[in-house]
């Protein structure tokens, strides 16, 4: 599972890392999955057969025997009781937005963050030990990784034909889905990108002081990335770079973000 998140997700196997060796692997298998469900309107020539990848996965979650890279390691983790099926068909929910035309309203745009890498950001958590009274700030600070990562993918998601950002912000600024997809570096989206990268920051506000055990601190890390992420909303994304990756280990090694 290492070197598919690794290949996939390299910011969070840089966080990733710093779990309790113990669990790592399944950690690794939980962001495998995350990427799964990620790619399933990525990879679908359709809206619908999105929703019929989401229903497959729904199906492994739910005991369905299947013979798959990363769906017979996570059955496993299921059946050891390192993941609740019921968390993760949470996440499979989530993600059944992004094959709708488009996102409507920014209330529909936040629950839809919160519970897709807010909800892994949870689960994650849930895994490495952190205490029931760390679920909503680490929530948020999942979610501000996901506003983040929406972000930095707009330009790619629109070459896609995609627009992740809800309908209502648009019109706010004048313009429509089909004005993003049509010219995504447009300088009318400026005012756009701030208005999420302040709902972003208003996450991790939400989270600050949150104490979490040291074992945990690795499912909170992404935030460490999306702080520096949404300090410079119109700045083109930019691979990671050593500022990202010491900013992750000093975070990982203090045990503190």
């Amino acid at each position: 599972m290492a070197a598919l998140v690794r290949r996939h997700d390299r910011d969070r196997f840089l966080t990733a890392i710093f779990a309790p060796a113990a669990r790592r692997e399944a950690l690794f298998t939980l962001y495998a999955f995350n990427h799964e469900l990620a790619r399933a309107r990525e990879v679908a020539s359709e809206p619908p057969l999105a929703l019929i990848r989401l229903h497959w996965w729904r199906e492994v979650v739910a005991g369905a025997p299947r013979r798959h890279e990363v769906a017979t390691p996570l059955r496993a983790a299921i059946a050891a009781g390192l993941f609740e099926a019921t968390a993760l068909a949470d996440l499979i929910a989530a993600r059944e937005i992004e094959a709708e035309p488009a996102i409507p309203t920014r209330a529909a745009w936040r629950d839809y963050v919160r519970a897709s890498a807010g909800g892994l950001a949870v689960v994650a958590g849930k895994l490495l030990g952190a205490p029931a009274a760390a679920e909503e700030p680490l929530r948020a600070l999942g979610a501000a990784y996901g506003v983040a990562g929406l972000l930095r993918s707009l330009v790619v998601h629109a070459r896609a034909g995609r627009v992740l950002i809800p309908v209502d912000l648009l019109a706010e600024h004048g313009l429509t889905p089909e004005h993003v997809i049509a010219m995504p570096d447009a300088v009318a989206l400026r005012d756009v990108r701030a208005a999420l990268a302040a709902e972003g920051r208003a996450l991790l506000a939400a989270a600050k002081g949150v104490d979490l055990p040291p074992a945990a601190i690795a499912a909170a890390l992404p935030a460490v990335l999306a702080r520096r992420d949404l300090a410079y909303p119109q700045r083109p994304p930019r691979p990671r770079g050593f500022g990202d990756r010491l900013a992750v280990t000093w975070a990982g090694l203090a045990g503190r973000l």
